[in-house]
């Protein structure tokens, strides 16, 4: 099959061309016009397949369910938004919850699904700081432990590629070494550390940020915090919520503007609200959440933020239309960028001959006008 568009992202910028699939895979990028096409999308724009890499749920779905049905129609349903790659995300709770929720993920990715691609599991908590919990339930709560997270990935199946824990609380860095040492990305989020802290984290194998500014000590002149950790490190990976609620446009702005193109990442956090009716009430981690006219999601008891609903395409849009970051830039943030922390940048993440057939097309008011997973039309 081929598809053609006058605006193909290649190589950091829109050309006119076309693009072979085969197999699940790009086998080739032609010239503008050169080939017979089964899809032609005129000027639409033809980007890579968006990665999601920290989402608890959606459709009445939370990972920590531990339910097939709905990990499958999870997977099923999200191309609507243009994503191609996620990682389910688990929230703090029991051992006993994490441990089935883990088992499932491995099942339905032993057992076969469809619709976008399983790149692993986001482990958040249980090992995170009081303090900057955020909607975490605090009962579960616990030291980060080597041996207890040896029995959650093997849980998994092996399928734990990113955790995110509070790395000050991790007693000699031991488990941060042995998750960077054995293929798991280290994630400083829900965390008290200082800026000094940090420093030692990412110097002993921690290479990404858990939502910027969210869940983490705040940037101050004299005390930088993580916030100012994430500015000052600038090849090390930072996830943002970018739904205009857990942070202002100008927030947006200015994180993208120190840390480049590269290492910013866009993530929904969204919860098992999305894409279900707003105003609902609904458990999260064993807490009440509400979700506000603006997709935003708050705790019930507090009103604090919990998370959000927001889509991955709307996400490009408030990035690029409200909060003026560059095309390239935001663009990066959600294929790319995860892509490269994640260690799947071989085959997915851009718009390159040998590489996963990941493949959304966008209209031009950000809506979604097909998702291609693996070559397959999902819409």
């Amino acid at each position: 099959m081929i598809i053609q568009s006058k605006r193909v992202w290649v190589l950091g910028q829109f050309l006119e061309a076309q693009l072979e699939i085969a197999d699940g895979k790009i086998a080739a990028v032609y010239e503008y016009g050169s080939k017979k096409v089964d899809e032609d999308y005129g000027d639409k724009r033809i980007v890579p397949g968006f990665i999601d890499m920290h989402t608890h749920g959606s459709y009445g779905f939370d990972t920590n369910d531990a339910a097939e049905d709905g990990l499958r129609n999870w997977m099923k349903r999200i191309p609507e938004e243009g994503v191609t790659g996620i990682c389910p995300t688990t929230i703090t709770q029991s051992e006993e919850v994490l441990t089935k929720a883990l088992k499932n993920v491995a099942k339905v990715v032993e057992d076969g699904y469809e619709g976008a691609e399983i790149l692993g599991v986001h482990f958040e908590g249980p090992y995170l700081d009081m303090v900057y919990k955020g909607a975490q339930p605090e009962q579960y709560i616990v030291k980060p432990s080597v041996e207890q997270f040896k029995k959650y990935q093997k849980a998994a199946n092996g399928l734990i590629k990113v955790i995110t824990m509070a790395t000050e609380q991790d007693e000699n860095l031991e488990l941060t070494r042995y998750c960077a040492q054995n293929g798991v990305v280290v994630s400083i989020g829900h965390s008290a550390a200082t800026y000094e802290e940090a420093e030692m984290a990412i110097a002993n194998g921690a290479r990404s940020m858990t939502h910027i500014f969210n869940g983490m000590t705040p940037f101050q002149h004299r005390k930088p915090g993580l916030v100012g950790a994430a500015m000052r490190n600038r090849d090390v990976y930072g996830e943002v919520i970018c739904d205009g609620n857990h942070s202002t446009l100008a927030a947006l702005n200015d994180l993208f503007t120190v840390k480049g193109r590269d290492y910013t990442i866009m993530i929904t956090d969204a919860l098992m609200a999305k894409g279900l009716p707003i105003g609902g009430k609904y458990i999260f981690g064993g807490n009440e959440i509400e979700i506000y006219p603006d997709g935003s999601a708050h705790l019930t008891a507090t009103k604090g933020l919990a998370g959000s609903t927001l889509r991955v395409n709307e996400g490009l849009k408030i990035l690029v239309e409200k909060a003026l970051v560059p095309f390239d830039s935001a663009i990066n943030s959600c294929t790319i960028n995860p892509a490269r922390c994640l260690h799947v940048d071989d085959r997915k993440g851009s718009l390159q001959a040998g590489k996963d057939a990941d493949i959304v097309v966008l209209n031009d008011d950000y809506s979604v006008a097909q998702t291609y997973c693996m070559g397959k039309a999902s819409l």
